[in-house]
């Protein structure tokens, strides 16, 4: 990721639009702090597509198929020392 402070990446602006659809992230820095970072569109389309949801990712877990086991007890009451 290449570096640009602020009043260079100003100066500059169609250069770091081009490398960052070229070669990826620029990063922009003010008074030496990185403070913005220019993607591209493509970049910023596949960060930001939906994610699956949890259902979604147990039905396509590989241990979907895997049978459990679960006893539970079937007393409607259990025992409590005080």
């Amino acid at each position: 990721m290449r570096h640009w402070a602020l009043q260079d990446a100003k100066a500059r602006l169609s250069e770091v639009v081009r490398l960052a659809s070229e070669e990826g992230p620029q990063e922009v820095t003010v008074r030496g702090i990185a403070t913005a970072v220019l993607i591209s569109v493509g970049e910023y389309q596949r960060l930001n597509q939906a994610k699956g949801s949890f259902v979604g990712l147990i039905r396509h877990s590989p241990l979907m198929d895997v049978e459990l086991d679960v006893c539970r007890e079937q007393s409607p009451t259990r025992e409590i020392e005080f």
